[in-house]
């Protein structure tokens, strides 16, 4: 059984900020799902998180029409081809985030943090870098599959401070890893089987900031459908301050209609005109 991806997407200024640093995007024909959290001042985090989005959808538009991975940067033993592609996209978003603020004044340092999934069939990939989120929601369950990479959770994961505390920090935006700080980044990536019914939240901390994970999981299961739930996660986070853009993708995992596995059944090896359906 092959399974088919059901997505919306919603990003907001929030209450406090005055111009979205934000970005998301995606492109369902090669299973590619983004969200960009921008940082570095004026237009500079804008920038460097719609620079980030834009690279990795393009690497893989790219990839469809040449039929090859490119390899950028570094490779990842124990993961498939399809989490180092993903890999690849990220360094890549990374390599261009980094040269355009080394060659603009104004976007000197600008950096951002990203999460994206990659699916094919029963399968998908992740990958990270920065303190931007993905969970899974399964059985009716929240799972958090991304470790921040912030100073904050670094230190819950020493046994320096707990939770609670880092929840309360000060310190809490500060990040210890994302794209464009240097030459060259390190993402975390990752593998995992999907399931008929499964779904999947990519998000900026300014959501999950402010609603912590078994309120998200409700208005999640609450939601009529996918456009109501990106929304109304994005009030709960409004409603508890709002002080930072607020950023979410929503994919669920759906068994194929019938006519589509009757299609691929007919074409194994695809169809120039798979695609129309």
């Amino acid at each position: 059984m092959s399974l088919t991806v059901q997505v919306a997407g919603k990003s907001d200024l929030g209450c406090v900020r005055k111009n979205n640093e934000d970005n998301f995007g995606y492109d369902s024909r090669f299973g590619i799902y983004v969200v960009c959290d921008g940082m570095g001042g004026a237009a500079a985090g804008e920038v460097a998180s719609k620079t980030s989005v834009d690279t990795v959808l393009k690497y893989f538009r790219d990839a469809a029409r040449t039929h090859r991975y490119p390899v950028i940067g570094q490779t990842f033993e124990g993961v498939s081809e399809r989490a180092n592609a993903l890999a690849s996209a990220i360094q890549l978003a990374n390599a261009n985030v980094h040269q355009m603020g080394a060659k603009n004044n104004s976007q000197r340092g600008m950096g951002s943090t990203i999460v994206a999934v990659l699916t094919k069939g029963n399968f998908f990939s992740i990958g990270h870098v920065g303190d931007s989120r993905i969970y899974l929601i399964r059985q009716g369950n929240i799972q958090q599959l991304t470790n921040d990479h912030s100073l904050v959770m670094e230190q819950v994961r020493r046994g320096l401070i707990t939770r609670e505390q880092a929840e309360r920090s000060e310190m809490q935006n500060i990040i210890i890893r994302a794209l464009g700080s240097e030459d060259t980044v390190k993402p975390d990536v990752d593998d995992m089987i999907a399931l008929p019914g499964d779904m999947l939240l990519l998000a900026s901390d300014g959501l999950t900031k402010h609603v912590k994970d078994d309120w998200m999981l409700g208005i999640i299961q609450e939601a009529p459908t996918l456009e109501q739930g990106c929304a109304d996660l994005i009030d709960a986070a409004k409603a508890h301050g709002g002080d930072d853009n607020i950023t979410c993708i929503l994919l669920r995992m759906a068994e194929q209609p019938w006519y589509k596995r009757f299609w691929n059944w007919l074409f194994p090896g695809g169809s120039k005109w798979q695609n129309s359906f």
